[in-house]
């Protein structure tokens, strides 16, 4: 099955991939609210400009042979990773910050005022998580209360 990647953005200005089987699933998907940001969660998606993958591989002429009395020139060279040394590297990351998570002291619906009672001195400042509206999301931004939406995918307790 080909799939078309596509480059999105929500109005926060996150950037992230949506991967779908044609232009018409990507629409039907958005139209339902099913295309949401992976940071905040927002569904007010816009696709943007990005560029094709071709295969054109086929296209470039072959090098040219060096001239013997041509000064070889060095070249600074990137090995990319495996396919599976790939997986195994974003699975660790994902293991890190999956314990840096739970290593949060988990405050529920208490967010909002825990991040406030934080913010103003109230109490001792201490890794939290919890759960918040957009509103009360705003709110604490327009505070000058600095938060970071944690996707489900991350936070142990919320995965099913």
């Amino acid at each position: 099955m080909t799939l078309k990647v596509f480059d999105l953005s929500c109005e926060h200005e996150h950037v992230f991939e949506g991967w779908f089987s044609s232009q018409d699933s990507y629409q039907d998907q958005l139209s339902q609210g099913l295309v949401r940001c992976p940071v905040c969660h927002s569904d007010q998606i816009t696709r943007r400009v990005s560029a094709p993958h071709l295969n054109v591989s086929h296209l470039r002429a072959e090098p040219a042979t060096p001239r013997a009395d041509s000064a070889p020139q060095a070249r600074a060279a990137v090995a990319a990773p495996s396919g599976d040394q790939m997986a195994r590297l974003q699975a660790e990351v994902l293991r890190q910050i999956r314990r840096i998570v739970r290593q949060t002291d988990d405050v529920g619906a208490r967010f909002a005022d825990e991040a406030r009672r934080m913010h103003s001195g109230e109490i001792e400042e201490r890794p939290i998580r919890g759960t918040a509206s957009v509103e009360e999301c705003r709110e604490l931004v327009d505070e000058g209360i600095s938060i970071m939406p944690i996707p489900d995918i991350l936070d142990d307790d919320r995965l099913q």
